[in-house]
């Protein structure tokens, strides 16, 4: 079975999980850390602002196996974040087999998320799947395990309306500055960053404000952006002449340090004249320097400050949030039901083997005795029956044998038929379905 470690905006405020963000190539580096990891025998990482998290397969089903696939992940980690472990134990959740299972569907599927129904959640998960892949660190029982989650994570999307109305962090942070400022049609709202945050706050805008301005440090990136909206872009190094006309500053770039410091703010509200400045921070590691708000008239919402502005929003939706819930609890009994059979799986390809053995054995003596004269295609014929001949011998056991995995009550039944058949004693294996993890839709 599975396991999952991780911390996520429940767990951990934003000033420890910024120290986990990382690039492209330090996310494929932790990857490739825990992929060496003996302990673990199949794994995927996931990274996103609002949550770490490293689902595995340990390598054993043994409780030892699985203590030391955890500890070994509690390690990475710590190494990651660059904290020591009994820091960082504080702040980890940890899930086992079926818990495991339902916590990776409810991610995916966004009912674990900040804002109930974003969409991005689904593309992150599928992002930290390929990855995966790519450095065959996964296979057909975690491999499946997350494609299940995408399967759930569609039944959701499509079966309740739990995505409907605001359904992301960057939409919750103009409903902040609305909040704070009232309607935006007399303020300049200014995108620092041009990224995908940017671009669905940037949509969340829409024609509301007064004027949209896009400064990023690729100018390429922030022309495109502010094209889209009808908009004015600018370079990074102007940065503090677009924050001495903005009046609600959405700041979402991948910097790893600040961007915007008090001292630059100061310098910016001297040329203000006592005008209101707010900072909606959605970025991790955060952008804007967190000593800013101490100055006088300026506003800083960091992303755990729009927690708040998010509960206004799940009454609604709380109907939806139980039909989610349906249907996860319904596809994890699914994939368990699916994940006991691999008990008895053994027991069918050992029970198949000596059927169709003791069956092709006799023929062929009987080829080389009485039946040697036969023509090969009468022998092909024959051979062909053996096959058939095993598939219907078998279709009851093997049927009985699965549907007793699935209530549970599988290895007493699979001990009994290894007796009674002297079978020989094989190890559990899970790709008798799928040797590889099916291609996403």
């Amino acid at each position: 079975m599975i396991v999952v470690v991780g911390l996520s905006f429940r767990t951990a405020p934003v000033e420890v999980r910024e120290r986990f963000a990382s690039d492209g190539t330090a996310l494929e580096q932790v990857l490739a850390r825990l992929a060496s990891r003996e302990e673990l025998d199949e794994v995927m990482f996931l990274s996103t602002c609002n949550r770490v998290e490293v689902m595995a397969r340990p390598k054993g089903n043994a409780d030892a196996d699985r203590a030391r696939a955890l500890k070994a992940i509690r390690e990475v980690l710590a190494d990651h974040g660059k904290i020591g472990t009994p820091d960082l134990e504080p702040v980890l959740y940890e899930k086992e087999a079926e818990e495991a299972v339902r916590h990776v569907f409810r991610v995916t599927a966004s009912l674990d998320s900040m804002v109930l129904g974003e969409p991005q959640i689904l593309g992150q998960v599928k992002g930290a799947y390929d990855a995966a892949v790519a450095a065959g660190s996964l296979r057909s029982f975690l491999g499946r395990a997350v494609h299940r989650a995408f399967s759930v994570a569609k039944r959701v999307r499509t079966e309740t309306a739990l995505g409907a109305g605001t359904v992301s962090i960057s939409s919750v942070a103009v409903e902040l500055s609305r909040r704070v400022f009232g309607e935006l049609d007399e303020r300049t709202v200014l995108l620092l960053g041009a990224g995908e945050m940017a671009e669905a706050a940037a949509r969340s805008i829409g024609k509301t404000a007064k004027e949209i301005r896009v400064c990023n440090r690729s100018m390429e990136r922030a022309a495109t952006l502010a094209q889209r909206f009808g908009g004015a872009a600018s370079p990074l190094t102007d940065l503090e002449t677009e924050l001495s006309v903005a009046d609600v500053v959405v700041a979402s770039t991948g910097s790893p340090s600040f961007v915007v410091t008090r001292d630059l703010v100061k310098r910016v509200m001297k040329r203000r004249r006592g005008r209101a400045l707010l900072f909606v921070d959605i970025a991790v590691p955060r952008n804007v320097e967190p000593n800013v708000h101490t100055i006088d008239n300026v506003y800083v919402f960091d992303i755990d400050d729009l927690q708040q502005q998010v509960a206004l929003g799940l009454e609604a939706r709380k109907a939806e949030v139980t039909s989610a819930e349906k249907i996860v609890e319904h596809e994890v009994g699914q994939f368990l039901s699916w994940a006991r059979g691999l008990d008895v799986q053994p027991a069918i390809v050992a029970l198949r083997a000596k059927t169709k053995g003791t069956l092709v054995a006799e023929l062929e003596r009987t080829l080389q005795g009485r039946l040697k004269h036969l023509p090969e295609g009468d022998r092909a014929a024959l051979l062909q029956m053996v096959e058939s001949a095993t598939n219907k011998l078998l279709h009851a056991p093997t049927t009985r044998l699965r549907r007793a995995a699935g209530d549970g009550d599988a290895q007493e039944l699979a001990a009994v038929i290894k007796e009674l058949f002297e079978l020989p004693t094989l190890e559990a294996t899970d790709d008798s379905e799928e040797t590889e993890p099916p291609a996403l839709q």
